[in-house]
């Protein structure tokens, strides 16, 4: 059980991230970098860069992307030195794709 877990924490852990990379609005590049220190914004808040908002449709399908990710690397390690990271990436997509499976089963039935 607690191998799950393990399994659970991690693929969670890296979805969340990849979600919040998702959020991130690219950065005008013709913007400029840097600033002298006294030109800085001031203020709680002030320098909070702007989020984008994902659909539900583009949360699952980032979902979907990693739990695929997951299992492609798995398919790729074939060496027996191997199969226990194999094993872990095949339990981490699992979790993932169950999550998928729950939010589905439930807005079916809402």
């Amino acid at each position: 059980m607690r191998a799950r877990d393990k399994a659970a924490v991690s693929a969670l852990r890296a979805t969340l991230a990849a979600l919040d990379n998702a959020e991130a609005v690219p950065l005008d590049e013709s913007a400029p970098r840097a600033a002298a220190l006294e030109a800085s914004p001031v203020g709680a808040g002030a320098t909070e860069a702007a989020r984008r908002e994902l659909s539900e449709r583009e949360t699952k399908d980032l979902v979907r992307a990693e739990a695929a990710e997951r299992l492609e690397a798995a398919a790729r390690l074939t060496a027996p030195a191997h199969a226990d990271r194999a094993e872990r990436l095949r339990a981490e997509a699992t979790v993932l794709l169950r999550f998928l499976d729950d939010a589905e089963g439930t807005a079916r039935s809402a």
